[in-house]
């Protein structure tokens, strides 16, 4: 069926100096106040959570090295056939759906030997590899505009012209979600990969006491970050491992423990007193013996 807009041309324009509430807009609208159809438009949504301890779209976009648009060029199946372009969406670490360019939509060949996937790591040669190129059209709203994608995000490839997508927000400029303080942070460790730069940042830059729970046992390990990357680089370690060379974990296989921080110690907390801190919250919680996964 039609779209009985098609064609037509919204007044709405990017130039407000606030954030704009733009639930009555729709995407549709704002690709025909631009002069573009959408019927010659997919529309894209990426999130790729295929290997734990891997970066996400999201994280390769912020790098800006290139590695987001090598990424959507590589598939497995030719997904963008019979659309001149592509509007590129992402899931960010809050899970919404943020714009982040229209892409023109070259040849379509084959990915050379040798090729690995950004996200994967794996080889991809001989897979569907287009030719995109970033279009400056549009570019006023990349990482500011937000839709809502609607309920279907396994259909993570669409038809514009089939798909009213109600613009949620306009955001004066971009930036990354806040963080949520030390105390509220609260992750899997899967989820780890997807937590925005600006996040890590702060959190190697301190030290001091986390909580690690098991999702299906209930079982909790206290730990002490020390080291010079903070609560990050300690995680880190458990991200890629699964247990951080902690022997009561060893034998908890795929377990995707909880993370969350106990207490931020001062800067000039000596070893020592960071491992006062550390013994003090294994006897509040019991984490020793029977009842918790420290083996002392």
């Amino acid at each position: 069926m039609e779209d009985e807009n098609r064609g037509q041309r919204s007044e709405f324009t990017s130039n407000s100096q606030q954030p704009i509430n733009s639930t009555m807009i729709n995407f549709n609208a704002l690709l025909r106040n631009e002069g573009l159809d959408p019927a010659e438009v997919k529309l894209v949504r990426h999130q790729d959570k295929r290997i734990k301890g891997r970066p996400t779209p999201y994280q390769i976009w912020r790098a800006a090295d290139g590695k987001f648009n090598l990424y959507q060029r590589i598939q497995t199946e030719p997904k963008f056939q019979g659309s001149k372009l592509l509007a590129s969406f992402l899931a960010t670490p809050l899970d919404e759906t943020l714009f982040v360019g229209l892409y023109e939509v070259g040849d379509l060949g084959k990915a050379p030997p040798g090729l690995t996937d950004p996200i994967s790591g794996h080889d991809v040669s001989g897979y569907h590899f287009y030719s995109l190129t970033l279009s400056s059209r549009m570019s006023d709203y990349c990482g500011r505009l937000v839709i809502d994608w609607g309920q279907g995000f396994r259909a993570w490839v669409q038809n514009a012209w089939k798909q009213e997508k109600p613009v949620i927000e306009i955001r004066r400029t971009f930036s990354d979600p806040p963080f949520p303080g030390f105390l509220n942070f609260r992750e899997r460790l899967s989820a780890l990969s997807a937590v925005p730069i600006s996040w890590r940042q702060t959190l190697s830059a301190v030290r001091g006491i986390y909580l690690l729970v098991c999702p299906e046992t209930g079982g909790r390990y206290v730990g002490l970050a020390s080291g010079e990357a903070g609560f990050w680089g300690r995680w880190e370690d458990y991200a890629a491992s699964g247990h951080g060379g902690n022997r009561r974990m060893i034998d908890i296989p795929n377990s995707d423990y909880q993370v969350t921080i106990l207490e931020v110690a001062s800067s000039s907390a000596s070893l020592n007193e960071l491992n006062e801190m550390e013994s003090r919250w294994k006897e509040k919680l019991m984490t020793r013996g029977k009842f918790g996964l420290n083996a002392n």
